[in-house]
């Protein structure tokens, strides 16, 4: 229904217009003819009177006069209207030769401000998805730079050590021993960032569906974190858990989410200081929850610690010490967000905390 007003309000101002330079004419006739038959000093114009060329020209220049007058009172009354509509269309080129995101002053409140207002929502839902696009091509970019270098690290290590061997240049059986371990762990740490790499890709694509199911959290996290316990004491790690009793149900695809924890729980031992305590916590809000992981470590090397977020963001150094793709955080964030729920890290005092909050 608003619409509907705003349209009619144009309409009445366009016929205010023309009304008002009809009286406006219409006076103006008056005028000079009454300022005509005192020159002649006539009560009523007439050809008999003055002679039909006479006749003929005052009429002429009466409603030239007229036309004149109608035709600037209307211009002048709708002149802001004209400006504004020239305003709009030197925008709209600006916009289409590549000046996204400007925006056009409001005025009044009919069909053009109206038409103003859609130009700035597509200028600014351009720029956005221009923005967007840029990012995407900047991380595809960098995707491919990272992956280059991280398939090229083992995959060189593997041609060199299987030419040892077809060669071989080895001296003893435990040699021999070695460069098959060596050339077995490179080829499956090369798989495992394959399988990174194809997995991340797979939960960014758009269409993208998740298997979702009615889960018990408490239980779920009480059970992964019972089946972690041995790996943490055995790298001298003590968990303290904060798990509560009651049944809390959260809809998840619990595939993913499995593989969200077995990241968090991968990370806090290959980056906790030895020997330390990991805690976990789970606490149980009024519409979420709330799992938190901590480890005790040295503060990463970046600006924001939600970097830690970005895929491969983990530098060259770490990786190659951990045997890390710089993924794992990144597609835990993914996973998260596909199930409405926010991740973040803090870090305070020696103490690194992943947390997760997801909908119940």
């Amino acid at each position: 229904m608003r619409i509907k007003r705003i349209k009619i309000s144009l309409l009445v101002k366009l016929l205010v217009a023309v009304a008002v330079s009809f009286i406006v004419s219409t006076v103006v006739m008056i005028i000079i003819s009454q300022i005509i038959l005192h020159l002649y000093n006539l009560q009523y114009l007439t050809i008999e009177d003055i002679g039909a060329t006479t006749y003929n020209f005052i009429v002429f220049l009466i409603f030239t006069f007229v036309i004149f007058s109608f035709i600037v009172t209307f211009l002048a009354l709708i002149r802001n209207k004209i400006i504004y509509i020239k305003r709009i269309t030197e925008s709209i080129n600006e916009i289409a030769n590549g000046k996204l995101g400007m925006t056009i002053e409001l005025q009044g409140n009919d069909e053009l401000s109206k038409l103003a207002q859609d130009v700035n929502s597509m200028s600014k839902e351009l720029s956005s998805k221009f923005e967007y696009e840029r990012q995407l091509e900047i991380a595809k970019n960098e995707l491919i730079t990272n992956i280059s270098h991280d398939l090229r690290s083992p995959l060189t290590s593997i041609i060199g050590y299987l030419d040892l061997l077809r060669k071989g240049h080895y001296s003893s059986q435990d040699q021999l021993k070695e460069y098959h371990d060596t050339t077995y762990s490179k080829s499956k740490r090369l798989e495992a960032l394959i399988n990174e790499l194809f997995e991340y890709t797979r939960l960014t694509s758009p269409d993208v569906k998740l298997d979702i199911n009615d889960v018990d959290m408490t239980g779920l996290l009480e059970q992964l974190i019972g089946e972690y316990v041995p790996i943490f004491e055995k790298e001298n790690l003590t968990v303290i858990k904060e798990i509560p009793k009651e049944e809390v149900l959260t809809s998840m695809d619990i595939e993913k989410m499995v593989r969200v924890y077995d990241n968090l729980f991968m990370n806090a031992i290959k980056y906790s200081a030895k020997p330390s305590i990991v805690k976990a916590t789970l606490d149980i809000q009024s519409n979420y929850a709330e799992f938190r992981l901590s480890n005790q470590t040295e503060r990463p090397e970046v600006r924001d610690i939600n970097q830690l977020f970005e895929r491969f963001l983990v530098g060259d150094k770490a990786r190659s010490e951990h045997e890390g793709t710089g993924l794992g955080l990144a597609i835990s964030k993914r996973i998260v967000e596909l199930h409405g729920g926010h991740i973040q890290a803090e870090y305070m005092a020696g103490w690194l905390t992943i947390i997760i909050k997801l909908p119940i």
